[in-house]
């Protein structure tokens, strides 16, 4: 029996990667339930160790930019050790040192993991930060650094990553269980009004921040007045000024749920729209794949998207879908045409759904198992 530790925020964490952790966990106990999985978290909602609703034991140990993981190390002791130690890595939670990458070599070194991993959820090209570019040079003191897209993999490779210890996994998709249930029943669940509602719905999920491109869409929409469509923006605001912005009266109708939405909740919300917009703005000299991508994937529905390396799947698949970023009057177009031929782009859709298919959760999950049974062997 394979024991797995995993060093990650955890829900109920307001975090992506908490919920990608979650959503890879819950694979895993659905391909073997005896399945041994220890998550080492962030202090951030506890302080004690619990077990959650999945049967996986969850031991807080570490501060967010935490500085030396020793109680990382304290609690793998503790536990008797685990096979695989794997590290949901994002600059955010690890801050811009190499401290988490010497946790995994005194892991090894002290007989604490046989064997050690990194997902890295954001890669940086050398137009991006320093400090990036130094932990990405440290990678091959690693047993496997797992990416999401071939963007990434590529870079890694350009950055002398020994290609041996690279596999690129990508993001797991959930084919949406509301899809069948009525607009009704999901309005009343998001505690919304369905009378509000007024032509097309086109929902952005997710966290409300700058780099959505909420700003853009907004734009956009000033030169669609004719068309009946509802703007639902959906999920917790980080952004002042982005809030002030989204609250104010305009000529169309836009609809605010301003809160944390689980993963499950979001899926209501992907299934109760007609179509996803996605107008991110990426910041220069990253690479990473969006989990929100991948829900609203999962909801089988169109979704315009901008040309940008977190939205490269949606370009891969369905090109003709996606728009220059930062442009609203393109965005605009593309929204009109949306509108207009609805049937067609739910059909010209298909090929981005069998990739939706390809990735679901439990494949994801098979193919992280089957690599940390490589590692071992």
């Amino acid at each position: 029996m394979i024991t797995i530790g995993i060093v990650s925020r955890y829900p109920p964490v307001h975090c992506g990667i908490a919920e990608y952790t979650k959503f890879l966990i819950s694979a895993l106990r659905s391909l073997n339930p005896k399945l041994r999985i220890y998550v080492f978290s962030t202090y951030e909602a506890y302080r004690d160790g619990y077990e959650d609703e999945l049967g996986v034991r969850v031991l807080p140990c570490f501060d967010v930019e935490e500085k030396s993981y020793s109680d990382l190390l304290s609690q793998l002791a503790e536990v008797g050790g685990v096979d695989v130690l794997h590290v949901q890595h994002e600059y955010g939670i690890f801050g811009e040192g190499k401290q988490i990458i010497r946790a995994l070599v005194k892991a090894k070194e002290e007989e604490l993991a046989k064997s050690t991993a990194i997902t890295m959820h954001t890669v940086d090209h050398p137009y991006g930060r320093d400090y990036a570019l130094r932990f990405q040079a440290s990678l091959n003191d690693v047993d496997a650094v797992i990416v999401h897209s071939n963007l990434q993999e590529f870079e890694l490779q350009m950055q002398n990553i020994d290609t041996s210890r690279l596999f690129r996994i990508p993001h797991g998709t959930l084919i949406n269980p509301y899809l069948s249930y009525t607009k009704s029943f999901l309005s009343k669940s998001l505690g919304l009004n369905e009378d509000e509602f007024r032509g097309i719905i086109l929902a952005i999920p997710g966290f409300l921040r700058k780099d959505k491109g909420v700003d853009v869409l907004l734009e956009a929409l000033r030169m669609i007045e004719d068309i009946k469509f509802t703007i639902l923006l959906a999920g917790e605001p980080r952004d002042p000024e982005l809030h002030e912005l989204v609250t104010e009266k305009t000529e169309y109708r836009t609809i605010v749920i301003e809160r944390y939405l689980s993963g499950d909740e979001i899926l209501r919300v992907v299934a109760l729209a007609d179509a996803i917009v996605l107008p991110y703005k990426d910041r220069k000299g990253a690479y990473a794949v969006s989990g929100i991508l991948h829900l609203s994937m999962g909801g089988l529905k169109p979704i315009i998207g901008s040309r940008t390396p977190r939205l490269v799947e949606l370009y891969q698949f369905a090109p003709d879908m996606t728009v220059p970023p930062n442009d609203p009057k393109e965005l605009a177009n593309k929204i009109r045409w949306l509108v207009e031929n609805y049937d067609y782009a739910v059909a010209y859709m298909t090929e981005l759904y069998g990739y939706a298919a390809r990735t679901q959760w439990i494949r994801m999950a098979y193919r992280h198992l089957k690599l940390y049974r490589s590692l071992l062997n």
